[in-house]
């Protein structure tokens, strides 16, 4: 089984050893926003809501004996436990942003230079570092009562087992981890003045931390308990379900964020990538390291569209048992449009990390249609991804070939538009949801399934269709492109003065 935990949901998924998906279940919660940049999620309720989508997926699949359970999990997502790991107060997630002081003090005794060289990590809101000395500043009564700080991966691997053990790759993924190193770093921890036993025991990906507690497995409906195995952040674990174990392959994952990634041989900490704010960490498959632009909006900024424009579609869609996105989107031309949408609504992701930037369209006509708009949507989010991809090969990042995951994949408009907008073939993997998927390939390797993770690729991973780039549109989309680029830099000032 590989469990994903998402921001904004959870979804359990059976595999069969072939990759044959047997019975799946998913759950929505949600993100707390108390106060303005603040985003918080009651970590306990979520843990509910896995067990309830685990629960469901194993009657799905008509069995009751799993060999393993592995994780996929969101990053930066803070929460201060009790001994018994209860969780002492909401999480605290990557996309809250109320940290740019601690940021400052950061920057300002480490030096930003460092941070990226030692852990991969540019200094950004989005990091766990700088939310621990949050917790420490202004909440000093959970500083001290808290005996680890953890995040979801060992909460929930401790909630399974009774061992909080987290996978080097999101460890490596905390500002916390040197990754040079490959320990967590001695000189950030001393400096914070933070116990190293404060924190989970790192393991490799795909290794048992323990089986499941019998009770636990007995409510899930198991007749035995399964081993609970390391996993890691939710988008290395796609990228391995998209197939990423050799150099030069990216994935790109639309979900609530959209997140491109790209393997590489070995971690590049160079100062292009470090002014592009891109990180840089351990991927789930041995020996390999992940480079990661973001765009924090991504399939929310459609899912924000299509719950305040959309009720007509909604209505439809719940009739006729059709995705609303799909209604919204119906007679949609591939050619470019005429709308230039900044999809800043939750502030801009890489190169620019600015969390005062806002969203924007630029073109707005009487003869304007909702799905003119929504189209620009997808154009806008995509131009996002252009830009980073520029700035990786820039730093010698080679990228080959773009596999897609997640609920965006479903799109064959948007598949076509990533190949003519990006440049590079776009590849459909007969499983997009890959982060289930990468997370149960996990668990096989630590149940002794697989023999590691290439070959559990190697086994399961079938890719049904690649979309090409067609060379008129993408002379038309280049040109585009370039208006595209000049938005942020021009708006931006407006943004910050609104």
């Amino acid at each position: 089984m590989g469990l994903d935990i998402g921001t904004s949901g959870c979804r359990a998924i059976v595999f069969a050893e072939d990759g044959t998906p047997l019975g799946s279940a998913a759950r929505e919660y949600p993100v707390d926003i108390p106060q303005p940049m603040w985003a918080e999620q009651d970590a306990e309720a979520v843990w509910q809501h896995a067990q309830d989508a685990m629960r469901e997926a194993i009657t799905a699949a008509r069995i009751d004996r799993i060999a393993a359970i592995g994780l996929s999990v969101q990053g930066e997502a803070v929460i201060p436990v009790d001994d018994q790991g209860n969780a002492l107060r909401p999480a605290i997630l990557g996309m809250d942003t109320r940290t740019e002081e601690q940021n400052r003090w950061l920057a300002a005794t480490f030096g930003a230079e460092y941070l990226f060289e030692r852990t991969g990590m540019p200094i950004h809101t989005i990091n766990t570092l700088p939310k621990l000395l949050w917790l420490k500043q202004y909440a000093p009564e959970i500083w001290s009562r808290a005996h680890r700080f953890l995040l979801y991966e060992d909460f929930l691997i401790h909630k399974m087992c009774g061992r909080a053990a987290i996978s080097r790759c999101l460890a490596s993924r905390t500002q916390l981890y040197d990754l040079l190193d490959d320990c967590w770093s001695p000189h950030i921890l001393t400096t914070i003045g933070l116990d190293a036993q404060r924190l989970a025991t790192v393991q490799p990906s795909g290794v048992a931390a323990g089986e499941m507690y019998p009770a636990l497995a007995t409510q899930l409906g198991l007749a035995r308990p399964p081993l609970v195995v390391t996993g890691g952040h939710d988008q290395a674990c796609g990228a391995l379900g998209a197939g990423l174990i050799r150099p030069g392959l990216a994935m790109v994952s639309t979900g609530t964020a959209e997140v491109v990634e790209i393997a590489m041989p070995a971690p590049q900490l160079n100062e292009v990538l470090r002014k592009g704010n891109i990180s840089v960490y351990a991927h789930v498959v041995p020996g390999l390291y992940l480079a990661m632009v973001l765009n924090h909006s991504g399939g929310l900024v459609l899912r924000w569209y299509r719950d305040t424009f959309c009720e007509g579609e909604i209505q439809r869609a719940q009739v006729s048992g059709r995705s609303a996105y799909d209604l919204i989107l119906a007679n949609a031309s591939p050619e470019p449009s005429q709308l230039l949408f900044l999809p800043h609504l939750s502030g801009s992701g890489t190169p620019w990390l600015d969390i005062a930037s806002k969203g924007a369209v630029l073109g707005l006509t009487f003869g304007t249609t909702r799905r003119d708009v929504a189209k620009a949507i997808l154009e806008g989010l995509t131009f996002e991804l252009r830009i980073n991809l520029d700035l990786l090969r820039e730093g010698g990042v080679v990228i080959d070939e773009l596999r897609a995951i997640g609920g965006g994949a479903r799109s064959e408009l948007w598949l076509q538009l990533k190949a003519d907008i990006l440049g590079v073939p776009v590849v459909r993997p007969a499983v997009t949801e890959a982060a289930c998927l990468g997370a149960a390939l996990l668990a096989g390797v630590g149940a002794g399934v697989y023999a590691d993770a290439a070959q559990a690729v190697a086994q399961v991973l079938h890719l049904t269709r690649t979309y090409q780039p067609d060379p008129e549109r993408a002379a038309r989309y280049e040109r585009l492109y370039a208006l595209y680029r000049a938005v942020y830099p021009a708006v931006a000032p407006i943004s910050h003065q609104l």
